[in-house]
């Protein structure tokens, strides 16, 4: 299994790249938990197991078959996010300490890109941005998605047990979903007589489980989607394993890097490049599952 990001952060020397990976990991949830594998080249290129070969019971003398399974070829293009950084050279020598201002910028700038990541992840869609990579909710196959209906309906506990049977083998590792569904799972819980078990995680923060399994809440998992005639209003659940087998993984080529681009020409100020060439690798279709059209 690769490393999170989380350990990375522990490995880095550079003071300034520790804490700007620091940075992203603490502003997503997703990021403390995605593992990521280092890709080499522009994509990542595997194959997803279709079918498996038959098996069959025989007599004894029988002739016996041969079967194979078959794969789908999937290739997985890196994507280059990021975004430039500039610090005011007149505010950096005048403030008290000149690292401060430097180092606020250069957070400011990771957050934006620990933001962009989280939001392709759950609802990136290349059709809409062709920079950008197909996140969960277009690359999940309608077979690993339930519904709360054709035009959305209520959460159940049903529908939650559903989707997490949805993912194979075993349970998920997380289940992403937003705090207004976190909500409403937390008050079926307790009309039930039961409430979400609670633990803390690896972060000090303390963490909600569903039938064993860790709920992360993400704000980049909308609120506004659209199921049915209910119009925008509905939200999602998204059952995710992480692994190269049997779920998902970050792809990126180099890591999170920081580029010091210099002095400017018509600023007075420095830029800093924060760059990452990464994307999304979805290895195991039966590693993710998805709820849908869960209203208000």
């Amino acid at each position: 299994m690769a490393m999170t990001k989380a350990e990375a952060a522990k490995l880095t020397q550079d003071m300034m790249l520790r804490g700007v990976i620091e940075t992203i990991v603490m502003e997503s949830r997703l990021l403390q938990v995605l593992p990521f594998m280092e890709v080499t080249g522009t994509a990542l290129t595997y194959n997803r197991e279709a079918t498996m070969p038959a098996a069959s019971f025989y007599d004894v003398g029988d002739t016996w078959t041969e079967a194979t399974p078959t794969f789908t070829q999937v290739t997985a293009p890196l994507r280059i996010l990021g975004g430039d950084a500039d610090v005011d050279n007149f505010i950096e020598q005048t403030y008290a300490d000149p690292n401060d201002i430097e180092a606020e910028t250069i957070a400011s700038r990771a957050k934006s890109v620990a933001h962009r990541y989280s939001g392709a992840f759950f609802t990136g869609d290349t059709a809409v941005d062709a920079k950008s990579f197909d996140g969960l909710t277009k690359a999940i196959p309608a077979g690993q998605t339930a519904s709360a209906g054709a035009n959305g309906g209520q959460l159940t506990l049903d529908l939650m047990d559903q989707m997490v049977d949805l993912v194979k083998p075993g349970k998920p590792d997380a289940l992403f979903m937003s705090k207004r569904t976190r909500r409403k799972l937390s008050a079926l819980r307790r009309a039930g007589g039961n409430l979400l078990e609670t633990d803390v995680d690896q972060f000090g923060q303390r963490a909600l489980y569903y039938d064993g399994i860790p709920i992360l809440v993400d704000d980049f998992i909308p609120d506004n989607q659209a199921k049915g005639s209910s119009g925008n209003i509905c939200s999602s659940v998204y059952a995710v394993k992480f692994g190269m087998q049997t779920g998902v993984m970050g792809i990126e080529n180099g890591g999170i890097q920081i580029e010091n681009i210099g002095e400017l020409e018509t600023k007075d100020a420095t830029r800093h490049r924060i760059k990452w060439y990464a994307a999304l690798a979805v290895f195991s279709e039966l590693g993710v599952s998805r709820l849908e059209g869960i209203l208000p």
